[in-house]
This record gives structure tokens, sequence and C-alpha cells, in this order.
């Protein structure tokens, strides 16, 4: 494939990815679900300071993230 194509390639695909992201943190205040705030989520408050880690968040962006990825290279063969 030509370079100049190849990268047209790329940059309609990364623009496409961009709209999707923009679309998510446009709309995210009005989904049914906060992205960060899961049950499951660990979260300690103490005296002092604050700890806190989205273990749900990260398994459920990376199942999501897998079969987005998995789907492309299903096609792409």
């Amino acid at each position: 494939m030509e370079p100049i194509r190849e990268i047209g390639r790329v940059t309609l695909i990364l623009g496409v990815v961009f709209v999707g992201v923009g679309a998510l943190l446009y709309f995210g205040g009005k989904l049914p679900f906060r992205l960060g705030r899961l049950p499951g989520d660990i979260y300690y408050q103490g005296r002092h300071g604050t700890f806190y880690f989205p273990i749900v968040t990260c398994i459920a962006l990376s199942v999501v993230l897998t079969l987005i990825f998995w789907v492309i290279g299903y096609f792409r063969r």
C-alpha cells in the first residue's frame, strides 16, 4: 500500500477514536453509571489522606477494549 494512503487510513481511524472519546466525555454525566465510581471500586478515606483505586472500572474498560480490538482484528484479516 502507498505511504500516503496508509497515513490517511491511520488519520481516519484516529479521528473516529477521538470523536468516540470526546462523545464519552461530553455525554458521560448523562450515562446511568459513572465511570470511576462503580460498585467495587476501592475507596478509603482516613484522617490524613484518601486512597482511591478504581479496580472494577479498570476491569470493565479492559473487557470493553479487548472486545473492540478483537473485533477489529477479526475483520482486518
